[in-house]
C-alpha cells in the first residue's frame, strides 16, 4: 500500500462515524427537497439549526474542509473560522437559486469580514452536460476565473441554454477567461476529469444523492434552504470557533505561567 493509499484509508476511516448521519441528512432530505420535478425551492422548509453550537455538528465531517491557499474553487481566507462546503451541479436549478439569491449576501456579510470561507465541490449528477460544465468550471479556475464562470453559468436562464461545447466557450468568454484555447485543452484533459471525480467521490461517500448539499463546519444542510438557515449555522459555527480559541488561549497562558513559576522555583 502506498503512502497516498494509507493516507486516504485513514481519512475514510476518520469520517466513517459520521457518514450514516450525513447520508440521512444529505441523501434522503436532499433528494426529497431538490429532486428534479420535486417541490419548488421556495417550499422547502427551513432546516432546524439548534442554538447550541455543537448540536448537529460532526467533527469528522469538518475535516473535509481543504483550506488550500491555492484553491481556485474557494473564496475567503484559508484560516477562516467557518468553512461552508457546497456540493453542486451547474444544471441544478436549486443550486442556481442558492447562487443568485443566498450566496451573495453570505459573501458580503461573512466572507468579506474573514468569518467564512466557501469551498466549492463539483458534483455533476445530471449527465454528460453536467460533467462538461464541471470540467469547464475547473478549467476556468486554472486561469483565476472560476467564480466569474460560476456567476455566468448560474445566471437566470443560463442552464436552459444547455452546456454544449460552444456554449461553454461562450460562458468562459463572458467570465473573462483570457486563453480560450488553453481553457478548451484544460477542460478536456485528465486533470479536470480527476478533479471532478475526486469531488464526486467525496459527495457520494457522504451519502449525497442530490444537489445542492452543504457542510458548515461539519454540520450537514440539505437543499436550497432559506438564507436564515445558513445564517444560523454560520453564526453558531463562528461562536463555537471563538469559544474553542478562547479556551485554547486560556490554557496556553496558564501553561506558560506554570512553566515560568516552575523555572523560578528551581
Amino acid at each position: 500500500m502506498t503512502t497516498s493509499s494509507r493516507t486516504s484509508t485513514r481519512r475514510n476511516i476518520g469520517i466513517g462515524a459520521a457518514v450514516a448521519v450525513a447520508a440521512a441528512l444529505l441523501g434522503v432530505a436532499s433528494y426529497t427537497a431538490t429532486k428534479p420535478g420535486g417541490a419548488a425551492s421556495a417550499d422547502v422548509p427551513a432546516a432546524e439549526v439548534s442554538a447550541d453550537p455543537q448540536a448537529g455538528v460532526y467533527p469528522e465531517l469538518a475535516k473535509l474542509a481543504r483550506r488550500d491557499h491555492g484553491d481556485a474553487l474557494a473564496q475567503g481566507r484559508a484560516d477562516a473560522p467557518v468553512v461552508l462546503i457546497e456540493y453542486a451541479d451547474f444544471l441544478c436549478g436549486y443550486c442556481g437559486k442558492f447562487a443568485r439569491d443566498t450566496e451573495p449576501a453570505l459573501v458580503k456579510k461573512y466572507v468579506e469580514n474573514g468569518t467564512l470561507r466557501i469551498e466549492w465541490r463539483n458534483f455533476p449528477i445530471f449527465g454528460k452536460e453536467s460533467d462538461a460544465a464541471a470540467r469547464a468550471a475547473w478549467a476556468a479556475g486554472r486561469q483565476g476565473r472560476f467564480w466569474q464562470f460560476h456567476a455566468a453559468a448560474y445566471a437566470e436562464g443560463a442552464k436552459e441554454k444547455g452546456f454544449g461545447e460552444a456554449r461553454l466557450k461562450a460562458l468562459a468568454e463572458e467570465a473573462g477567461v483570457k486563453d480560450i484555447a488553453r481553457f478548451t485543452r484544460d477542460a478536456g484533459g485528465e486533470a479536470a476529469a480527476k478533479a471532478v471525480r475526486t469531488d464526486q467521490e467525496e459527495a457520494y461517500q457522504l451519502g449525497a444523492t442530490s444537489t445542492p448539499s452543504f457542510l458548515v463546519n461539519g454540520r450537514p444542510i440539505a437543499g436550497a434552504q432559506p438564507a436564515a438557515t445558513f445564517t444560523h449555522a454560520i453564526e453558531a459555527a463562528a461562536k463555537a470557533a471563538r469559544t474553542a480559541k478562547d479556551t485554547k488561549d486560556t490554557k496556553d497562558t496558564k501553561d506558560t505561567k506554570d512553566a515560568k513559576d516552575a523555572k523560578a522555583d528551581r
